[in-house]
């Protein structure tokens, strides 16, 4: 990799690393634990769709489709809240990769691969089911449902997907993003454990070397001089 983008030279010990005890480290994690927190809050209403054998009843589709609704047509400080936290969840992610160490490279960039990946099924599944479901497009006749997508475009494919597999498409997209999500917590807390492990070997080695220097000479080499005098 060029050595504009890593810095081959530093370490878990200099004093320009940006490790896991950064601030750059709680503009990731924030965010993260912000957006697992409103997947747990959604898993009551994916739990019946997914995780269970039990029929689905219309009554609960209704009440999910409601529910969505709602969420998708929440006051734009909302949707703004939510860009803020995407864009510095990325802000933290550039910071602790400028200049990176191996270690950053390593920790963070699959951290950031990861949260792009988590990006991507957000709008690709999730906001586009919203705003299916926030116009309805289930209720209308087979003609007038590419209509009722605000994505679709001239020429666009007829929605095949019924209401109710529609809805488990977002259940597993929601599952899909808590995973990828989680794995981002877990490499974090690997960059942690790394430096650790890479301090206590470091503190050893100093150890030993002030042992050795602070130990008596050695005795062969003592009786040596004794012979010469």
């Amino acid at each position: 990799m060029p050595d504009k983008w890593v810095d081959w030279n530093k370490t878990t010990r200099s004093r320009d690393y940006r490790g896991s005890a950064s601030f750059a480290t709680f503009m990731i994690i924030g965010p993260t634990c912000f957006f697992l927190g409103i997947l747990f809050a959604m898993f009551p209403y994916d739990f019946p769709l997914l995780w269970t054998k039990e029929p689905i009843t219309g009554a609960y589709l209704d009440q999910l489709e409601t529910h969505l609704k709602f969420v998708h047509q929440s006051p734009p400080l909302i949707a703004r809240v939510l860009s803020i936290m995407v864009g510095v969840g990325f802000l933290g992610f550039f910071i602790k990769l400028f200049r990176a160490s191996e270690s950053n490279m390593l920790f963070d960039g699959a951290s950031l691969v990861l949260y792009l990946i988590g990006v991507g099924v957000y709008i690709a599944n999730i906001v586009k089911g919203l705003r299916l479901v926030s116009a309805g497009a289930w209720h209308h006749d087979p003609s007038a449902a590419v209509a009722a997508d605000p994505l679709a475009g001239p020429g666009a494919p007829e929605v095949i997907l019924g209401r109710e597999d529609s809805l488990k498409v977002m259940a597993a997209s929601n599952t899909i993003l808590a995973l990828v999500l989680v794995g981002v917590l877990v490499l974090q807390a690997g960059q942690w454990y790394a430096e650790r492990k890479d301090n206590e070997e470091f503190d050893k080695l100093e150890e030993m070397e002030q042992t050795a220097a602070s130990s008596p000479a050695n005795p062969t080499s003592e009786k040596s001089n004794k012979k010469k005098q």
